[in-house]
């Protein structure tokens, strides 16, 4: 039980840029996107017959995928784990925020940086602290090799680096 509690926190976890771009998301949102959805919305139902209203469907539509995500975002900021991973004290061991370079068994070299659930982008070479890679990685240092568990089996690989942002 003790893990779940401890999982639910490390989902929360998330950089202040992460935290920066989903309050800049959601200030759009409430700002911007809804109140020109709402003002369509208000033009199409004053034009009659709502049933065939392309713009009334559509704009309803828009309407409620628009605070669907208001609500996500909300509960997500507000839940939020502010972690900088530039405070980290111990840049020796992979935590949350590292950037780690790492060989696989074919040698082949791969960076990542373990950053939150929210705000992962794989093509950035962004795993989510839940990802299996980082959750091998979290603890381990420079020269330390670790079996990765994979669907083709286990896997040894090998920290090559471990780095974290200049503290500002």
């Amino acid at each position: 039980m003790a893990a779940d509690g401890a999982n639910g926190d490390l989902a929360r976890y998330i950089t202040p840029a992460g935290l920066h771009l989903m309050r800049q998301e959601l200030s759009r949102l409430l700002r911007e996107d809804r109140p020109s959805v709402v003002e369509v919305v208000s033009w199409a139902a004053g034009n009659g017959d709502r049933s065939e209203n392309g713009d009334y469907i559509y704009g309803k539509k828009r309407l409620r995928e628009i605070d669907r995500r208001i609500r996500f975002l909300t509960k997500r900021v507000e839940n939020a784990i502010e972690v900088n991973p530039a405070a980290q004290a111990r840049r020796d061991k992979v935590f949350f925020g590292a950037t780690v370079v790492y060989a696989d068994e074919s040698d082949r070299e791969i960076t990542v940086t373990i950053v939150g659930a929210d705000e992962a982008v794989s093509t950035r070479g962004e795993i989510t602290l839940l990802a299996p890679v980082a959750r091998a990685l979290l603890g381990h240092g420079a020269g330390d090799e670790i079996t990765l568990r994979t669907p083709r089996g286990p896997e040894q690989i090998e920290i090559l680096s471990i780095s974290y942002p200049a503290a500002s």
